[in-house]
């Protein structure tokens, strides 16, 4: 039985938390609370991730490859290092051209709009 987040007080890196997997989308659990959690997700080339609304801000980087992110109809390029802030309540869409990896953090408590 896979546990639910990584170990905790253990270096981990980071890239290597989550392998790329043919014609596949891939989520691994970093940290998960109520208050919000932390996903590492890889993409396969030409996959995609459907249109999606979250009630809360998410944050994105990208750990490895580069990413098309659509947010609310204004497609962004991300590449390696990059970081953007997807809006509470804002459509959101992400294509694979290539390979890529990203860490999602989504941080519940203390919401407001």
């Amino acid at each position: 039985m896979e546990k639910t987040e990584l170990e905790k007080s253990k270096s981990h890196i980071v890239v290597e938390i989550i392998e790329y997997m043919p014609n596949a989308v891939l989520s691994k659990t970093i940290i998960k609370k109520l208050s919000g959690n932390i996903t590492v997700t890889s993409f396969d080339a030409g996959e995609e991730l459907a249109e999606k609304i979250s009630p809360f801000d998410t944050y994105i980087q990208i750990i490895d490859g580069a990413a098309e992110l659509t947010i609310d109809l204004k497609r962004i390029k991300l590449k390696l290092g990059d970081g953007i802030i997807i809006p509470a309540h804002s459509r959101r869409r992400f294509n694979a051209n290539e390979q890529f990896k990203m860490i999602a953090t989504v941080i519940k408590s203390g919401y407001e709009d």
